[in-house]
């Protein structure tokens, strides 16, 4: 454990990174609470999406680094903020004129339009924690509702009502005029209507620990601050969760950089030391614009599963988390390949070429052995030229490059298998555009199909790629990369494909030679 421990020290691997940040912390000893706390937020005004799913997944990467790095216990909470106020109905549910009735409850007051929970938030909030279990996180769950009205913020909102002008001073600069004029860091629940009030605070009393504000029909109305009678604006609130639980690690988009400068300067009026954060880059689609749910121009999570497995969504996330990436279905092919590229070097790997790998980041101490003897990226070709619509079809080729797979030996391979046939005809096969050769591109495919069909070696993909290397220079392409875009958009439709000798050896010497013949006679062409 020790080498092991000396080897994470150095590693470069950004969750190290991080880790060590945290571990500076309590360089004088552990903390007074006796643990390490990293937390993760979730608004359940909808359901859980992609980037729950990142941000639970890369704070875990930090927290088992962590874990190597100190033997200090650490936990990770999930908090649900349902006190928050229904706002907007969400365009995705049903029951819409239903629930406009239930504008500015608390989300856990909220009726829930699919009629399995007593309320709206209690149905996202099950989803959440469904959602997390099916991907083997480990972690707590909190109800912002619970903490609020058990007491567990109560002493920070006293504290707060106390030092209210400071909190004040924080926020109302970053206000416009209107809004500076009625804000408040405290939100009363209406004991009249039930709705969580954006409304001034008249009056306070430190002493009593209440606050006195005025209903919309006029009348002023004395509440304690306790005991989920009111709830705190989102960026005080997110200072007084830090500071009421002792949060020591927390991460958040980019787009969240101003409201984590805000609640950091909370936190410290509070009179607690803020967490470590780190704000990550948001997704882009494949224009390089900006995710939106409500344009919906980005890839979900459930449209990432349906292509590819979860541990590639993982690795996807793991990736530079501070630079902007392309969400789009294009990335999928690369990011499981990739995936299952680094399972394979693991194990042989030194144990600080370990450590920056990241599968290990994934799985921890149980990384799996990859046995996906066929890329997917070239599952998606033979899906092409195959034509499949199921994936029994590619499992013949498969079988036949490399006779000791099956679907029950090899389950990941077959998983990828039914992945690449369903991406194939949902996307690859709507845009693939076949093109006729031109002279020069004609004269070498006749020369490779004539050399495949007198072929008397054997299926080696290394002495068949060699062997269009060959066929490319002897016909004169310059650079020869131009060679291998002819055969990629005469024969597969496509302007990128795989490494051909491995493409001939997967989907068959004479298969390979008919298809050129298909393409030289035009069968192919759309």
């Amino acid at each position: 454990m020790t080498d092991l421990r000396d080897a994470a020290m150095r590693s470069k691997a950004w969750p190290f990174e991080e880790a060590r940040r945290v571990l500076k912390r309590y360089e004088r000893g552990a903390p007074e609470k006796g643990h390490v706390l990293f937390q993760t937020g979730y608004g359940p005004s909808g359901l859980p999406h992609i980037g729950t799913f990142g941000e639970v997944a890369r704070t875990t990467m930090v927290r088992r680094a962590f874990e190597i790095l100190s033997d200090i216990p650490t936990r990770l909470i999930c908090f649900s903020d349902d006190m928050d106020g229904l706002r907007k109905v969400p365009t995705n549910v049903p029951m819409q004129k239903e629930m406009a009735k239930d504008l500015n409850l608390p989300l856990t007051r909220v009726r829930d339009p699919f009629g399995t929970h007593d309320g709206f938030a209690q149905h996202n909030n099950a989803m959440l924690m469904d959602f997390l279990d099916s991907y083997g996180f480990e972690y707590e769950f909190v109800s912002a509702t619970d903490y609020y009205t058990r007491g567990v913020f109560d002493e920070m909102l006293l504290r707060a009502l106390e030092r209210f002008d400071k909190i004040q001073e924080i926020m109302l600069p970053t206000l416009g005029p209107e809004r500076q004029a009625t804000y408040s860091c405290f939100l009363p629940i209406s004991p009249k209507t039930g709705h969580v009030l954006q409304v001034p605070t008249l009056e306070r009393n430190v002493e009593k620990g209440t606050i006195v504000y005025e209903e919309p029909d006029g009348e002023r109305i004395e509440v304690p601050v306790t005991g989920g009678h009111v709830k705190m604006q989102w960026k005080p609130d997110w200072a007084m969760r830090w500071a009421a639980l002792g949060v020591d690690y927390e991460m958040s988009g980019k787009d969240l950089i101003t409201s984590v400068q805000q609640s950091t300067k909370i936190c410290r009026a509070l009179g607690e030391r803020p967490p470590e954060t780190l704000n990550y880059e948001l997704f882009n689609d494949e224009h390089g614009q900006k995710i939106s749910k409500s344009k919906g121009n980005g890839l979900s999570m459930e449209d990432w599963l349906a292509y590819a497995s979860p541990e590639s969504l993982q690795y996807f996330m793991y990736q530079k988390p501070k630079t902007a990436k392309r969400l789009h279905f294009d990335v999928i092919p690369k990011a499981v390949d990739e995936y299952h590229q680094q399972l394979g070097a693991y194990g042989g790997q030194e144990p600080d070429q370990r450590l920056s790998n990241p599968v290990f980041h994934i799985h921890g101490h149980n990384v799996p052995a990859s046995n996906m003897v066929v890329p997917f990226a070239m599952l998606l070709n033979l899906a092409s030229v195959s034509a499949a619509e199921e994936k029994a079809q590619l499992w013949g080729f498969i079988q036949r490059y490399a006779p000791d797979t099956s679907p029950e030996s090899h389950p990941d391979l077959d998983q990828a298998a039914g992945f690449a046939v369903r991406y194939y005809n949902d996307f690859v096969k709507p845009e693939k555009v076949y093109r006729a050769p031109s002279d020069t591109e004609r004269a070498a495919l006749e020369d490779l199909k004539t050399r495949l069909e007198g072929w008397y070696g054997s299926a080696d993909p290394e002495e068949l790629q060699s062997m269009v290397f060959a066929v490319g220079k002897d016909h004169g392409f310059e650079p020869l990369r131009a060679w291998f875009t002819a055969l990629y958009e005469v024969l597969l439709g496509a302007s990128q494909g795989p490494r051909f000798g491995g493409f001939i050896a997967l989907y068959g010497i004479e298969d390979t030679a008919r298809l050129i013949g298909d393409a030289l006679e035009g069968r192919l062409e759309k």
